[in-house]
């Protein structure tokens, strides 16, 4: 029976580092790199191989070849537009059965991971093989944040919560009880690029992450790090708050550090 781990690896520095943690815990480790989306040294010293994003039938093919079993989808991906994803025969099947073109983004890594599970692989979250990465309630790092930034976070919950069930995004910007940004195809980066030029006199705003009602745990939960603190304060932000439990924190020794380092805080909400 495949026993060997297969890491579907998108960027940041996520992927190498649940390759670590499987190779750490006796894991045979097989990593599919995709070009122009991944680091590459989330590969280094770990078998691989690289492909296309649209090359679905080459994936499978190298899956195979390395008896994977176990398949997570691992790190950061921005949606590809046709042109980009330039699909070879097998996934303009997959895309042309399951309509995933129409999905949100949610729907659309759901529809991948039952094709992959139709295929034969057991599709894991990232939780299931680094389980301390899911953020836990209460205060990760900096002070404690006053009524007016409690205020805040519960608005951007609300806000979050409410673009998650519409399959929209998973992030909002609150400042004075006022929406600055939301989180929709671009990413949490450049919503907070755009917070710069939106900011209001007095107290900065709070970023707030939640997953979807509806998501699949095992796929794209919420995800903070170091760079997230250190945007998250150029966009003139006094700190940042996720779901307990439902949110990713990557390498939170040096994110707590970061976080002192600006002066933000960072809270894990119920």
């Amino acid at each position: 029976m495949p026993t060997r781990i297969g890491i579907l690896a998108g960027g940041g520095g996520l992927p190498r580092q649940v390759a670590e943690a499987c190779r750490a815990a006796g894991r045979e480790v097989f990593i599919v790199a995709f070009k122009g989306r991944s680091d590459p040294q989330a590969t280094e010293g770990f078998d691989h191989c690289w492909a296309r994003l649209g090359a679905f039938g080459k994936v499978l093919e190298h899956l195979r070849a390395h008896q994977v079993g176990e398949l997570c989808l691992v790190g950061r991906m921005h949606r590809p537009s046709m042109r980009e994803l330039l699909p070879d025969r097998r996934a303009m099947a997959f895309l042309t059965r399951s309509g995933a073109l129409r999905l949100g983004d949610d729907g659309l890594l759901t529809a991948i991971a039952e094709e992959f599970e139709r295929e034969g692989f057991n599709v894991v979250g990232v939780p299931d093989l680094l389980s301390e990465i899911l953020a836990k309630q209460g205060d990760l790092a900096g002070s404690v944040p006053d009524d007016e930034a409690q205020a805040d976070i519960a608005r951007g919950l609300e806000v979050a919560r409410g673009l998650g069930a519409l399959d929209v995004g998973q992030a909002a910007v609150v400042q004075q009880g006022v929406v600055l940004a939301v989180e929709a195809i671009e990413g949490t980066d450049s919503m907070l690029e755009r917070c710069r030029a939106l900011r209001r006199n007095g107290p900065g705003g709070v970023l707030v992450k939640a997953r979807k009602p509806q998501q699949d745990d095992r796929l794209d939960l919420p995800t903070i790090g170091p760079v997230t603190v250190e945007r998250a304060a150029a966009a003139g932000l006094r700190g940042i708050a996720v779901e307990a439990g439902g949110a990713l924190v990557v390498d939170p020794e040096l994110l707590a550090v970061t976080a002192e380092r600006l002066g933000l805080f960072v809270v894990a909400v119920a």
